[in-house]
């Protein structure tokens, strides 16, 4: 009898310890892993906005993507090709024209704080310090191009980033990850077409 409860205890003691270690397993990140990292930027930049409700082209503001090794961040010029025009959310420019209208006088322009930041770095030509969200190593050489031009859509690495307030990272972009990619792709092809991307050492470290 003594022999059975111990055995049922250790059972429980074995399974909670698997748990525990499962659990830690899967906050335990490799030096450089930043996945999930998802940093507050200087200005709340929505993409689930723009590029989700939107549907404005990634390649509209990153526009290096196809043409670089960077896909670049987009210069605050950009930004302003909308928001010269657009300057609050459309719910308070509609709120200060019933207002307006109510207290018998002209609408007053509504800008919304996040835009006023974008419009003092246009006007005193100080460029927005963003944080950078993905990063690799020094030693691992990685080029936008090839993989735009054959296909790869932006979510592939980046994620589901049309349904993000913030942009995280999603992927590991561990070296592992991106072989299977590569050996993945060279079974399938990418977006209906065959392509042979190499999974030669030489390829990202040179």
């Amino acid at each position: 009898m003594r022999s059975r409860v111990l055995t049922i205890v250790l059972g429980f003691a074995a399974v909670f310890s698997v748990m525990l270690l499962a659990s830690r397993a899967a906050m335990f990140h490799l030096p450089g892993n930043q996945q999930g990292y998802e940093p507050v930027q200087p200005i709340a930049y929505s993409h689930r906005l723009h590029a989700g409700e939107l549907q404005i082209q990634c390649q509209y503001c990153h526009f290096g993507a196809d043409k670089s090794r960077h896909a670049g961040i987009p210069p605050a010029s950009v930004c302003m090709n909308c928001h010269k025009f657009v300057m609050a959310p459309l719910g308070a420019v509609r709120a200060e024209d019933e207002l307006a209208e109510k207290e018998k006088r002209a609408p007053r322009p509504v800008v919304s704080a996040e835009l006023r930041k974008l419009y003092a770095a246009v006007n005193t030509g100080r460029p927005i310090a963003w944080n950078r969200i993905h990063s690799l190593p020094d030693f691992a050489y990685f080029d936008h191009r090839p993989h735009v031009n054959a296909g790869v859509a932006c979510q592939q690495c980046h994620g589901p980033v049309e349904s993000m307030e913030r942009v995280r990272q999603v992927s590991d972009l561990s070296m592992g990850w991106c072989v299977n990619c590569h050996r993945d792709a060279n079974r399938t092809g990418v977006a209906g077409r065959q392509v042979n991307p190499s999974t030669n050492c030489s390829t990202c470290h040179f």
